[in-house]
């Protein structure tokens, strides 16, 4: 194998071989979420994993916006398809749709759908990856206009973290995913820093992992060049 280094990512070159995760995904249910220790409650957990889900879920085919868990920091959410609906974000947050904003999907088949021509090695650099890694890929299609940058690219993160994953796989569309603040204001880490205003402006809270104190590391970002050149953005 070619091993070629830039900054502090490394890249394998080539990698041939069978990319089973290029199918349709998993179908993943609450009770996948049942092993996740955080999520307890006084009720059926079963249930709430389900609930919570549903309600997700509803929320978002119906052009609503949610406040949920991701495997970085919490986020505000919509369906990444439905314009209006990102513009209501980028209103909550007073923020310039000059800056773009990245989607969450479950599984690779769904950046194959997004993006023309997805170089090989950027599955390669996410199944190496030691933690989440937002990819800016060149050629993007099929999302709402305004989630696009001038260059025509858009920034996708294949999300490890179970409520998140689950989420996009019910949806099977990409999920846009912003920290959950006022433009300029300081990012929250943990669900109770996250302001009154932005939990008003949302229509569903989702309840999975409120309780979680721990503080996850920002994603990499990467962007790719319709060459498949490399630029870090953040090591």
């Amino acid at each position: 194998m070619n091993y070629q280094k830039y900054d502090k990512v490394f890249l394998i070159l080539p990698m041939q071989r069978n990319r089973q995760s290029r199918g349709q995904g998993q179908n993943t249910s609450a009770q996948d979420l049942l092993t996740d220790q955080r999520y307890m409650n006084d009720k059926d957990p079963s249930l709430l994993c389900r609930e919570d889900l549903e309600r997700a879920t509803e929320t978002l085919r119906s052009g609503g916006l949610i406040l949920y868990p991701t495997d970085t920091i919490w986020g505000i959410g919509c369906d990444a398809t439905n314009e209006e609906a990102v513009r209501r974000i980028y209103d909550l947050k007073r923020r310039a749709d000059a800056k773009s904003m990245l989607v969450l999907v479950a599984d690779d088949w769904q950046i194959d759908a997004l993006v023309d021509t997805p170089p090989e090695i950027a599955f390669d650099m996410m199944d190496m990856a030691i933690r989440p890694i937002t990819i800016i890929f060149s050629g993007a299609r099929g999302v709402a206009p305004s989630l696009l940058a001038e260059d025509g690219s858009l920034g996708i993160r294949r999300s490890r973290e179970a409520f998140s994953q689950a989420l996009c796989r019910r949806m099977r569309r990409p999920i846009v995913s912003t920290s959950a603040n006022l433009s300029g204001d300081p990012t929250p880490m943990t669900f109770d820093a996250i302001c009154e205003e932005i939990k008003q402006g949302v229509d569903y809270i989702v309840r999975y992992r409120q309780e979680d104190k721990s503080v996850a590391e920002p994603s990499q970002i990467i962007k790719l060049g319709p060459g498949a050149e490399v630029k870090v953005i953040r090591p």
